[in-house]
């Protein structure tokens, strides 16, 4: 049952992050960027003298090296292939750690931005748990559940009448 459990709580955070966060938005955008800065060294780099960037597998290699700020990157030869990279460097690496940093802030400040969905997901955490729980927890667990329906209850008759 651990197991199962373990599975929903990933996807429902596989779930918040993509709908909550900008994390697969800007994943598809970087991806896309890398290709277009890749064709384009590429094209700017073709048949330049003593260029190592030599076919779109080591431009494509190049895009990555170069946003990853890992130092690896071959220097492009050309004018305007160090203009490109010059720009991709800049543009990646702000996309690159920009998306985790507003990704992991927007995930872990959701809940202090929506008080009431970090109730719900406590609840549905504590229903995925019920076979941890002891007797006296249960016991707690009905008498908090039973005060709940009774609030309910109380506030559909207030707008009721």
């Amino acid at each position: 049952m651990k197991n199962a459990a373990t599975h929903t709580r990933f996807k429902r955070f596989v779930r918040d992050v993509s709908i909550h966060t900008p994390f697969f938005k800007m994943v598809v955008l970087l991806v896309v960027l890398w290709l277009g800065f890749s064709v384009a060294m590429y094209f700017a780099e073709q048949g330049a003298n003593a260029s190592t960037i030599d076919s779109l597998g080591m431009a494509l290699f190049w895009g990555i090296a170069a946003f990853s700020t890992a130092g690896i990157a071959s220097a492009p030869v050309t004018g305007l292939a160090q203009l490109i990279g010059g720009i991709w460097i800049i543009v990646g690496s702000v996309l690159f750690f920009g998306t985790i940093v507003a990704t992991v802030t927007s995930y872990f400040m959701r809940p202090m931005q929506r008080p009431h969905k970090k109730i719900i997901d406590t609840i549905e955490y504590n229903l995925e748990q019920l076979e941890d729980l002891s007797i006296e927890e249960l016991d707690l667990l009905k008498e908090t559940i039973d005060t709940l329906i009774i609030h309910v209850e109380r506030l559909k008759q207030k707008h009721v009448i």
